[in-house]
């Protein structure tokens, strides 16, 4: 078991199997020392745990946790393609999308929940730069979404 995978063992947590694209895409791609991954949706086991927009019918919280569940998703499509989360120089840059009530302007407390995430399980690896953003409408009425880039050891 790798250091990082210890780390979430110990936070409770599990990595996921990798989440099958929906679409005509991969979930991750490695260019040189970088992985990028694909937009992850918060699936639980082949589903969404919960839909709709973030501030009607789901609460900021219930949406920072579903953040914290795509960056758990994420790392699973990175290790898919670097063999060992060890490998990981640092989080460079995390994009949070959040499917927004018209007047919800809470969307980087939400993204919060996969920042938080990442700087737990790998420290100061997994502090990066950010983006959150709100949309009007995301895949399956996912509620958030959320990419990553990381840099590896060489």
């Amino acid at each position: 078991m790798s250091a990082v995978e210890a780390k979430l063992a110990e936070l409770g947590l599990r990595l996921p199997e990798v989440v099958p694209p929906l679409a005509a895409y991969q979930p991750a791609v490695r260019s040189g020392v970088y992985v990028y991954t694909a937009g992850q949706l918060p699936m639980v086991d082949g589903k969404l745990p919960v839909t709709g927009k973030v501030g009607l019918e789901v609460t900021p919280e219930e949406a920072k946790d579903l953040a914290r569940t795509c960056a758990l998703n994420a790392l699973a499509a990175v290790k898919s393609v670097a063999g060992d989360l060890d490998r990981v120089a640092r989080v460079v840059k995390v994009v949070g999308f959040v499917a927004s009530a018209a007047d919800f302007t809470g969307q980087p407390g939400v993204v919060n929940g996969a920042s938080e995430l990442l700087a737990e399980v790998l420290g100061e690896k997994g502090v990066h730069a950010r983006s959150a953003v709100g949309v009007a409408v995301l895949p399956l009425d996912a509620p958030v979404e959320v990419e990553i880039q990381v840099e590896l050891e060489p």
